[in-house]
């Protein structure tokens, strides 16, 4: 059984432990229990310590009791240490039989230059195994790796091979005698003696090396890889425990007995914690100090790194390198090897080389290599010897803080004293970057002398005054204060002669002088030596002190040396002081362990029997008992009666309260923030998504799954349940059905306990199965225990240790592409550190709750942290926040009486007494009432009296928090058990919150709350705490951190007094009083905030209303009886034995009100109370009850100048008689009332100023670590956003921290946050479960969404089916017949609906119809077009947002080298519409070269290759694509891999020169055709042009190419397809067969390829003959009718085949913005070509937001101010040579907008007279919806509208060219006074023009009707002149 317990966790130990000391203590003939927390805490498996290093404890009892107990005054100690221990001791007594102290023995020098560092060979390699853990370590075969324990770093083991042959078998036998062994650091082998092997990896030993001694431990490698402490080395036969104890304890052991004082094993009543190199080791476990036994000097290192240490170095071995002890950890390193006990004689000490100055103001980041430490003797005057009984005389345990200089060792009895770094690291200025140095408004970098630094603490010591304690944080601002000062006078003074320091001379005397107005509450001792004497002096003068003598708080012990200069430290004497800053050194779970030590081993039976008789002396169980006596059988009656009213238990149990059906059981609902906040949360995902890291690819994802990792709280997963199953996500989200998603919910949480690995596997084999599928990883409440998974597998810490590490770090998370980690936090400050492994653009922070403006639509506002602190500044004689005075003044009178006891202790046992007499007070005994305190009693009769006021029996909820679970245990029994005695069992229940155990209540308090939540099924338990809302019951609430729960609305007090001095971090102080923070009516935070704020704006408005304020100061009184303000009175009505609240009957109550109210508001409140029972007016009646007259002696006497102070104008509160029905009454939605030990409360309370509160300041968490002493402090206005990027530089995370080892890169510096990663922070309780929950669901419809398209749906315009075409073909042809399809009249109106804002093209049929009905219809029409929303198919058209496996080799490069792989090619070819030579380039990728033909010799490129028409290849589509985009690099749908089915053909994507460069980088495998620069604002009409042109000229270049090879010119396929960048879908229509019903035949559509559809089209019979081939636009309104004819001769658009040859004379016009293919079908139908749509195919089109033909931003061209108005579109053209403002815009945009919306001016005539339309010649413009123009072509043989009869209202004349002639227009007959619109390039064509066409003769024209479009003279304006006809 000897290393029954290696390896295992603690709580395997306990019992066992517990066991065996029992059994120890039967058989031992001492009465001493025996401590089993030391067998439990300081087991040499965690600490092996040697017994040298480990002083034992007795701290059971008092001396005089340990004397009693043992026999001839020698105490038998062997009891007190733990066995291993003994085995240690049993080695030395083997070595000397004797019980004589051993022989010392002096160690031969290391040879010259070698290393002597402890923890490293002499060749000054690492040997210690927190280094080598994670190393592969070669060895031979035959030796195995051990452990070997070096005296000097008991927390270290350092790493040896050995041969096995000299090793014990597992019995302790058959090791061979001598030695084997390599050393593994430097390879060196065949060490055959252990002197020598001892030697040289520096054991630096005190006795003779042995094997048995220092090889310890097997090394094993657990499953992750980590090498680790196994099993012990057996060396003699296995004893078992149990054997060994009780062998043991039979003999004396006089020589352990005679040097061990019983004291010293503890400081300040504790175990002493442990020292910071167990973090190195993982170790944070939590053994005793290694202070040693007494008479071993315990040695200060020097400590050269923070007081928190950094961990800069990552070598914790060497102490001097290292640096201190962990902040928290008392107790010295010990430096020296210990000697054994009983040995005096000073030792061979280690001291650095150097003075001690040069270590101490060294950077922070350190080498191991800072000095070879040497053996070197103590001189006698640097010790000093700790008194005997220091504690037990004084009653004080001083605690030494370092300051500056070397300390002293210490001998004798070190437990009485406290070593503690706290201030250590304000004195060594770090070496900071010049940047920060200024920022921080400092110069050079020592910019303190010590002098300096001296006088300063000493003024810091004597501000603090008797009652607060020293704070880091605090004195380093005033450090850096101190500091500005200096660098300001030195550049004041640079100027004059230099300001004398501070001589070493004058020292003494000013630090006298400024201790002087102390009121001897500090003193200074100066000595001459060293530190030495003024301590001993100290401490000599300490334990002589008479008990009635004052003692100063601080004494500053400064040595004026003349060799070494000023050195100096701080003893602190003060009893509050010296306790508080011992308990803070602890972290929480080291004082939880010390706590449950104190009551296992029963040291806290004097403070218990204490407690055992009441304040006034009685014995308090049998108080009680007679109490029960006399009750009898009945107890109180459980509501809606007086605490006097008994009933019999049968009874109480049976009574049922009315239903409460006002109850708002919180139904769950997502809130406006809520939704806003998970908005960002979704908007960062879709950054990541974006941010081109290739992190994230949502396109890839079609589902969203989850899990929530929580804390170990049983109550939280049940909430998380709850709201997971309430929101009803899981059915939301398609993971569960909806009939099984309440049980399956359970999958979905999962508790970080021991089994979670198993359940993280199965989440992670799901993450690996679904790569379609997103995961979203919550850790929720992220900051609780985040300790890595290094430092817990190497100690046997807490069960929990580094669990979260290993799952949220664990590589398959890290690398899983399809999960997102959400890290959910109120506290985030330990996840902002230097190493944070979240990216800070990566954090989402809650919005801001200041702006209540904004909030007014919400029913409740959050009331925080910062409201509490701004509450205690709104003037309320009750406030929220409180410090119970008489409470602490009681804990210190008790603290000072039991000074080896925990505080928590105390005060726990103290706040138990207190609810006690507080009961007993209330129900039988009113003398005791005085013995409470007022806050304590009022709280209690709240509690219970409240229930007694309705028939519903409701009450209130108070939490007691009390996190060590023993003492929570121990008060939930006191209390019940006073509960029951008192008969107060069925009035409220006592629940112990323990988060490792489900809620238990008793039967008849859950058929009540079961009765007042109505339709609960049979089984229902509360399983929340939210579960417990109405019920009267004090919940004690226990555990490390509170996790996150969420109280109900009737908690009403939070009782946080036993939060002291130990919570100085601000995460574990906010998380304290998170607790309490919630929502509340909004009227509670508007009243009194915008009251008490008397901001601008609310100043006038208070003097106003004084009434108004009045409700409001009512509102605020909550009924909290008695509150500390008033306890005069409150006391004087107690005396008369009737309680406060029940004395207050209405008529009392209400001749309060007219105090407060106006009359009228009276009567609101007198109806409030009466209406309706159990409603409102029942709870308004019971918070007024409670007011009592202790409100009208403490309000009323200063009414007025509360008025003032809080009066809110027209908005304060409506009482409940006056608030809309179903409202809840007041109490339901106010904040709890907290109650603070005097510790947290100056902490939390808000500060004079406007500063925030000091809680702020603190260290952040305890897991995280200062970087810099000085730093700028934070301020009020910083947003969590600012705070998060402080921290993030100046807190770095400590070793054990789960992101230590994430360091930053050292050659970059970069630091590796992890992409996928997010964290969510708000306030507690602000609803952030919620937020994520409603993410998750938003995440989803997301990906849905990224799944379907927005399409234009919008039905046909100018649509008239009246007259189908007479000679249409049969309805299920596939293809057009030329000859019938040729005689069907081209019908010119517009159909598309996207030119429903265009002027109409006449026709004669446009003549005959109502022009008021179009006028109607135009003017409804929306500006907004619809759209409606569609799932992709597998044929969509995609855009750079796609991704998949199929595509990506369309997509992507494969490599980056591939970007380069595309040429360049220059095209040249005449144009004679442009009249010059035109130079186009084709960007070619290598992989699309075979599409075109180079010529043989250079490269050059010829021509693009054109399939014949007779080619019939199912896998290709003849025609090249053409798609013109600009703007839509991102956004425009160029992927047609999908659309295409993946077959080949040839897309050439048509760009304008300056985008060329975006679009290849998008679209590196696209032939990009290039316009030349001159179109770069040119519009589509120009990229259409050059399509259609430069294609004619290829396909001659083809035609004459292929003509050589033997084929027909016109054979070569003439077809190109030119289709917009947004065409998503296609469709095929089919008309279903009409069944007998009459209903009209419905279409089917299903969705097709764009493959399918160009090949049917190209399939066409005689294509060539055909000039354009088109198909429809979609729309939901298809109907069959539309599809009547399966082919239509109209307009098509946006996706047309385009037959090059025929059109080869018909252009676009290249000019054109808008209409540019009405204006180009108008010219081809008109020579008389075919135009066809065939109408069952149709296209989608995609709603694009961006790029394409978005408008121009219209500019003046010379800016004259920013803020310009917009300018009109009349304002585009101006009269010629004006001074009108000139634009920076095309003349051709600003014409064709202008004429858009100039009609009225233009045309008058023709508005809405479309039977007079304008006459436009060869061209159509828009010239406004209002107006019809008629088309008319001048060219000889074309086809056009017949005109006759037909009297135009106006002519527009368009660039026009030679065929237009004087003779043409005079055909043309109009209207008198019809006007006419010449438009030309410049000023003489106009003239020209208007000769040429003799306009002169029929229309007047005017100087002033000359235009220009309004363009500077360099962008070539357009001119125009306007006339009316004579």
């Amino acid at each position: 059984m000897g290393n029954s317990y290696a390896g295992q966790l603690k709580s395997a130990q306990f019992e066992e432990a517990l066991h065996n000391s029992i059994e120890a203590s039967l058989r031992c003939s001492s009465v001493v229990p025996r401590p089993i927390f030391s067998q439990l805490y300081l087991d040499p498996d965690q600490h092996p310590f040697s017994s040298a290093d480990v002083k034992p404890k007795v701290e059971d009892l008092d001396k005089d009791l340990v004397h009693r107990y043992t026999q001839n005054g020698s105490l038998d100690f062997s009891n007190n240490l733990t066995v291993n221990e003994m085995e240690d001791d049993e080695d030395d007594e083997e070595m000397s039989d004797s019980n004589s102290p051993p022989i010392p023995y002096s160690q031969k020098p290391a040879p010259e230059g070698s290393c002597t560092t402890d923890g490293f060979c002499q060749a000054g390699k690492d040997l210690r195994l927190v280094s080598l853990c994670m190393e592969q370590i070669d060895i031979p075969a035959g030796f195995l790796l051990v452990g070997a324990k070096s005296p000097n770093l008991p927390e270290h083991i350092l790493v040896c091979a050995v041969d096995k042959r000299f090793l014990p078998d597992d019995h302790g036998k058959n090791a061979l005698l001598g030695f084997s062994g390599n050393c593994i650091g430097c390879g060196e082998r065949g060490f055959r003696y252990f002197t020598e092997f001892s030697n040289h990896i520096n054991l630096k030993l005190t006795t003779q090396p042995k094997k048995q001694k220092h090889l310890k431990y097997y090394l094993v490698r657990s499953s992750q890889g980590v090498l680790s402490k196994g099993p012990l080395i057996c060396w003699k036969e296995c004893r078992s425990r149990q054997s060994s104890a009780t062998c043991h304890s039979m003999k004396p052991n006089s020589s352990v007995s005679s040097t061990v004082t019983p004291e010293n094993g503890t400081a300040n009543g504790y175990k002493s914690g442990f020292i910071q190199t167990d973090a190195a080791n993982g170790n944070s476990s939590h053994g005793g100090k290694s202070s040693a036994s007494s008479s071993t000097p315990a040695r200060p290192g020097n400590y050269s790194l923070s007081p928190r240490p950094s961990y800069a170095s990552g070598d914790q071995a060497t102490m001097f390198i290292s640096g201190p002890p962990k902040k928290r950890h008392r107790g010295w390193y010990p430096g020296s090897p210990v000697p054994q006990p009983g040995l005096v004689v000073p030792v061979p000490t280690v001291r650095p080389l150097s003075r001690s100055e040069s270590l101490l103001s060294a950077p922070v980041p350190q080498t191991p290599l800072t000095g070879i430490l040497q053996p070197r003797p103590i001189p006698a005057g640097e010790t000093v010897i700790v008194p005997e009984n220091l504690l037990t005389n004084s009653g004080v345990r001083p605690v030494i803080l370092i300051g500056y200089g070397t300390l002293p060792y210490f001998y004798g009895n070190v437990g009485d004293i406290v070593v503690s770094p706290l201030l250590v690291n304000c004195y060594k200025i770090p070496q900071l970057e010049n940047k920060d140095l200024e920022h921080l408004g400092l110069t050079g970098s020592q910019l303190l002398s010590v002098e300096n630094m001296i006088l300063l603490t000493i003024q810091y010591l004597v501000r603090l005054g008797p009652d607060q304690i020293p704070l880091r944080e605090e004195f380093e601002q005033i450090m850096l204060k101190a500091m500005q000062e200096f660098t300001l006078r030195e550049r004041a003074l640079q100027m004059g002669a230099q300001c004398a320091p501070v001589s070493p001379g004058q020292l003494p005397w000013l630090a006298r002088l400024i201790a002087s107005v102390s009121q001897d509450l500090v003193h200074v001792i100066v000595t001459q030596n060293s530190l030495a004497e003024g301590i001993s002096e100290t401490l000599r003068t300490l334990s002589e002190m008479r008990h009635y003598q004052r003692l100063p708080d601080y004494v500053v012990a400064i040595c004026a040396s003349k060799i070494r200069g000023n050195e100096f430290c701080v003893v602190v004497l003060g009893q509050h002081q010296s306790r508080a800053l011992a308990e803070s050194m602890l972290t929480t779970s080291e004082f939880l362990k010390e706590i449950s030590y104190e009551l296992i081993t029963g040291k806290v039976s004097f403070l218990a029997s204490h407690f055992k008789t009441t304040s006034l002396g009685d014995d308090l169980d049998k108080l009680l008992d007679k109490m029960q006596q006399r009750r009898g059988e009945s107890v109180v009656t459980p509501f809606n009666g007086d605490l006097h009213e008994c009933v019999s238990a049968q009874e109480a149990a049976a009574m049922i309260p009315t239903q409460n059906l006002d109850l708002d059981i919180e139904t769950f609902q997502i809130y406006q923030p809520q939704l806003t906040v998970a908005r960002k949360l979704l908007s960062q995902v879709c950054a990541i998504a974006d941010s081109g890291s290739q992190s994230l690819d949502l396109g890839h994802f079609s589902k969203v799954d989850f899990i929530i990792i929580v804390p170990r709280s049983e109550v939280l997963v049940q909430q998380t349940l709850q709201r997971i199953r309430q929101s009803g996500v899981l059915v939301d989200l398609g993971l569960e059905e909806n009939g099984t998603a309440y049980q399956r919910a359970e999958k979905y949480v999962v508790r970080l306990d021991n089994e979670i690995q198993t359940k993280f596997e199965v989440f992670m084999r799901r993450v690996k199965q679904n790569p379609y599928t997103l995961f979203v990883l919550v850790h929720d409440n992220s900051h609780v225990e985040l300790t890595s998974v290094i430092s817990g597998s190497l100690s046997h810490g807490e069960p929990s240790h580094g669990l979260a590490d290993r799952v949220i770090n664990c590589r398959e998370v890290l690398e899983a592409f399809n999960l997102l980690v959400l890290q959910v936090s109120s506290f985030p400050y330990t996840l902002q550190t230097q190493q944070s492994r979240i990216s800070s653009s990566n954090e989402v922070h809650w919005i801001q709750l200041d702006n209540m403006e904004d909030m007014s639509c919400e029913e409740k506002l959050y009331f925080g942290l910062n409201e509490y602190s701004k509450s205690l500044q709104w003037g309320i004689t009750s406030p929220l926040l409180r410090c119970d005075e008489t409470f602490e003044k009681m804990v210190n009178t008790l603290l000072e009486r039991y000074p080896r006891l925990h505080s928590m202790v105390v005060r726990c046992y103290l706040l138990i007494q207190q609810y006690s007499e507080a009961l007993m007070a209330l129900t039988t005994m009113a003398s005791l009432r005085d013995h409470s305190t007022p806050e304590t009693l009022s709280i209690m009769d709240d509690l219970i009296s409240s229930p007694g006021k309705t028939r519903s029996g409701r009450g209130h909820m108070l939490i007691i928090r009390v996190p060590s679970v023993q003492l929570a245990m121990l008060a939930k029994e006191r209390l019940q058990e006073v509960r029951d005695k008192l008969g107060l069992q069925y009035r409220f229940e006592i629940i112990l919150g323990n988060p490792a155990s489900e809620l238990s209540v008793a039967t008849h308090f859950v058929a009540r709350l079961k009765t007042w939540r109505g339709n609960e099924p049979e089984e229902w338990t509360p399983r929340t705490y939210q579960d417990l809302e109405g019920l009267p019951c004090i919940v004690i609430l226990t555990g490390k951190d509170p996790l996150g729960e969420t109280f109900p609305r009737s908690l009403k007090y939070c009782d946080l007094r036993l939060i002291d001095s130990s919570y100085l971090t601000r995460t574990a102080l906010e998380q304290e009083v998170g607790l309490a923070c919630c929502y509340v009516s909004k009227e509670v935070i508007r009243g009194p905030a915008v009251a008490l704020d008397l901001s601008g704006k609310e100043q006038e408005r208070a003097t106003t209303s004084e009434n108004d304020s009045d409700e409001l100061l009512i509102d605020l009184e909550r009924p909290q009886s008695n509150s500390s303000a008033v306890t005069g009175t409150s006391g004087s009505i107690m005396e008369n034995g009737v309680s406060s609240s029940s004395a207050a009957d209405r008529s009392q109550k209400l001749s309060l009100t007219p105090s407060f109210q106006s009359p009228a508001n009276s009567m609101g409140l007198d109806e409030g109370v009466s209406a309706g029972t159990g409603g409102a007016g029942e709870t308004l009646k019971q918070e007024c009850d409670s007011l009592g007259p202790q409100m009208a002696s403490s309000t009323t006497s200063k009414p007025s100048s509360s008025s003032s102070s809080s009066s809110s104008g027209p908005r304060a509160l409506s009482w409940p008689g006056q608030l809309p029905q179903g409202c809840r009454g007041l109490h339901a939605a106010l904040p709890p009332i907290v109650i603070l030990s005097k510790a947290a409360y100056s902490l939390l309370g808000s500060q004079r100023g406007g500063k925030p509160p000091a809680s702020s300041s603190l260290l952040p968490h305890a897991d995280v670590a200062w970087v810099s002493s000085l730093r700028p402090l934070l301020h009020k206005d910083m947003s969590s956003e600012e705070q998060s990027l402080y921290y993030r530089q100046w807190t770095s995370a400590r070793q054990h921290h789960a992101d230590f080892s994430n360091q930053p890169d050292p050659a970059s510096g970069a630091r590796a946050c992890h992409p996928r990663r997010l964290l969510l922070t708000g306030p507690p309780q602000v609803g952030k479960t919620g937020s994520y929950l409603q993410f998750l669901r938003i995440l989803f419809r997301m990906l849905i969404r990224l799944l379907e398209v927005d399409v234009y749906d919008e039905g046909e315009i100018n649509a008239d089916h009246s007259e189908c075409s007479g000679v249409s073909q049969a309805e299920g042809e596939p293809w057009p017949d030329i000859e019938s399809f040729s005689k069907m009249p081209f019908d010119v109106s517009v159909h598309d609906p996207k030119y429903s804002l265009m002027s109409l093209v006449y026709t004669e049929k446009l003549a005959g119809v109502k022009q008021e009905a179009i006028k109607d219809s135009k003017v409804e029409e929306p500006r907004k077009r619809g759209t409606v929303s569609m799932m992709l198919t597998k044929y969509a058209a995609y855009n750079t947002f796609h991704h998949c496996e199929q595509c990506h080799q369309y997509m992507d490069c494969t490599s980056a080298s591939q970007m380069s792989d595309s040429t360049l090619h220059a095209f040249t070819f005449s144009s004679s519409m442009l009249g010059e030579e035109v130079q186009l380039y084709f960007i070619i990728p290598k992989s699309k070269e075979s599409h075109f033909v180079f010529s043989k010799q250079g490269k050059h490129l010829e021509s693009m290759r054109l399939p014949l028409v007779s080619d019939k290849n199912l896998n290709a589509v003849k025609s090249p694509i053409f798609t013109p985009s600009s703007g839509r690099h991102e956004h425009g749908l160029l992927n047609l891999f999908h659309a295409m089915e993946g077959i080949s053909h040839l897309h050439l994507l048509v760009v304008k020169e300056y985008e060329m460069p975006l679009y290849r980088k998008y679209w590196p495998n696209h032939i990009m055709l290039v316009l030349p620069g001159m179109f770069n604002n040119a519009g589509v009409g120009a990229a259409r042009f050059l399509i259609k042109e430069l294609s004619y000229h290829n396909l001659e270049l083809e035609r004459n190419r292929l003509e050589e090879l033997g084929v027909k010119r016109q054979c070569v396929w003439p077809f190109i397809v030119v289709m917009d960048d947004s065409c998503v879908l296609w469709n095929i229509h089919s008309v279903q067969d009409q069944t007998s019903q009459p209903m009209e035949a419905g279409v089917s559509s299903k969705n097709v390829s764009l493959k399918s559809v160009l090949q049917h089209i190209e399939a066409t019979p005689k294509i060539i003959h055909y000039a354009i081939l088109g198909i429809q636009k979609w729309s939901s309104k298809l109907t069959s009718q539309s599809l009547k004819a399966p082919f239509s001769r109209c307009h098509v658009h946006d996706f047309i085949l385009l037959n090059i040859d025929l059109t080869q004379n018909v252009q676009y016009d290249f000019n054109r913005y808008f209409c540019e293919d009405v204006d180009f079908n108008l010219r081809t139908n008109s020579s008389g070509l075919l135009i066809c749509r065939f109408n069952n195919f149709s296209l989608m089109k995609k709603h694009v937001q961006v790029g394409g033909q978005r408008d121009f931003i219209i500019k003046p061209k010379i800016m004259v101010s920013e803020s310009l108005a917009p300018i009109l579109p009349l304002q585009y053209v101006c009269a010629p040579d004006s001074e009108h403002t000139l634009l920076a815009a095309p003349a051709q945009f600003l014409l064709e907008k202008f004429l858009q919306h100039a009609s009225y001016k233009l045309f008058p005539k023709a508005i809405h007279n479309f039977k007079s339309p304008v006459l436009a010649i060869d061209c159509y413009l828009n010239i406004g919806p209002e107006v019809a123009i008629c088309y008319i072509s001048s060219r000889p043989h074309s086809s056009n509208v017949n005109c006759e009869g037909v009297f135009f209202s106006g002519l527009l004349l368009y660039l026009c060219d030679s065929f237009v002639g004087a003779d043409l227009l005079k055909k043309f007959k109009f209207l008198k006074g019809a006007t006419l619109c010449v438009i030309c390039q410049d000023r003489s064509s106009l003239r020209q023009t208007i000769v040429r066409l003799e306009l002169e003769d029929e229309w007047q024209f005017r100087l002033r009707d000359e235009f220009q479009t309004a363009n500077s003279s360099d962008d070539k304006p357009l001119y125009f002149l306007t006339g009316r006809h004579v």
